[in-house]
């Protein structure tokens, strides 16, 4: 099957969510029906905090990847998991047909013991699946940096090791002001971080999704993006479209810089995320060239 992610750049790509256990998986695919007519190079699967519903997102990564013949990415998390944990999954995931992993150390869960996992970070992780199996692999970044790293230089000295341990590409953490992920990229080029780094982009579409924003991963929050959500956060209409239209900007941006790819917190509304595909879809694909 053509992967254009391993074979395009730049590259547009989705991450969805499942529904909680005690929810139904239909709605999850009436999502995927919409985003998956879009063509993206990938649509990632993410789960829960501590690895929560991650039968779901096995499920559901498997059926993008199968049913519906686009490369899926499962999530997989080594907080709270033991060695032979996260061999078990590697395996169903081998077995359903699912070729990329994004390995993550993982958010702790309030009722969880960090120390519990056999691998204590995502390099360790990394070094594992690439030694003992035929993923490709995918790591996470900040470009505001990790919230428990002591500056951004040191966090990109600990992505390097991850990159050293056999990372393909990175995806970003949400970031909302350009310059933060410039900034990053340039730290992280001199560092020798080699591999291509694709932005996350999350649309700001309702108010209350700014505070949690900022609370689940310190981004920051640009005058322009707090001027618009205080205008039309009332307005669920205008806040909407205001939302897609800033991070269509974003998307033009990065495009114009040479950004490697683009992913979209779709936060499973498939609607937000059709508009600014269509937005942004002329400029994108004029771009696309073959990967040497």
């Amino acid at each position: 099957m053509n992967n254009a992610f391993e074979e395009m750049l730049p590259n547009f790509s989705f991450e969805i969510f499942p529904p909680k256990r005690t929810g139904s998986l239909e709605s999850i695919y009436d999502t995927v029906d919409a985003l998956a007519s879009l063509r993206p190079d990938l649509i990632s699967v993410t789960y829960g905090a501590g690895g929560s519903n991650r039968g779901n997102t096995i499920e559901i990564a498997s059926t993008i990847q199968n049913r519906y013949m686009l490369p899926a990415v499962a999530h997989l998390t080594c907080v709270g998991s033991s060695l032979e944990q996260t061999d078990a999954l590697l395996a169903e995931l081998k077995e359903k047909g699912v070729r990329t992993i994004l390995a993550l150390r993982g958010d702790r869960r309030a009722d969880a013991d960090f120390g519990d996992g056999y691998f204590k970070h995502a390099a360790e992780l990394v070094a594992h699946i690439k030694k003992n199996y035929d993923f490709r692999v995918l790591g996470a970044c900040y470009p505001e940096k990790h919230p428990e790293a002591p500056s951004l230089e040191a966090d990109i000295a600990h992505l390097k090791e991850k990159v050293d341990a056999g990372v393909d590409a990175l995806i970003t953490q949400l970031f909302l002001n350009n310059d933060d992920f410039y900034r990053f990229r340039d730290l992280a080029q001199k560092a020798g971080v080699n591999v291509p780094i694709i932005a996350g982009i999350m649309p700001i579409t309702q108010a209350s999704m700014l505070d949690k924003v900022v609370s689940l991963c310190g981004a920051s929050v640009p005058p322009a993006v707090r001027r618009f959500v205080d205008a039309y956060g009332h307005n669920a209409e205008a806040i909407r479209e205001a939302g897609i239209a800033y991070a269509a900007s974003q998307i033009v941006d990065l495009l114009a810089s040479g950004v490697e790819g683009i992913h979209i917190y779709s936060m499973n509304k498939a609607g937000v995320t059709r508009q600014i595909a269509q937005n942004i879809h002329g400029i994108l694909y004029s771009l696309r060239v073959k990967k040497s």
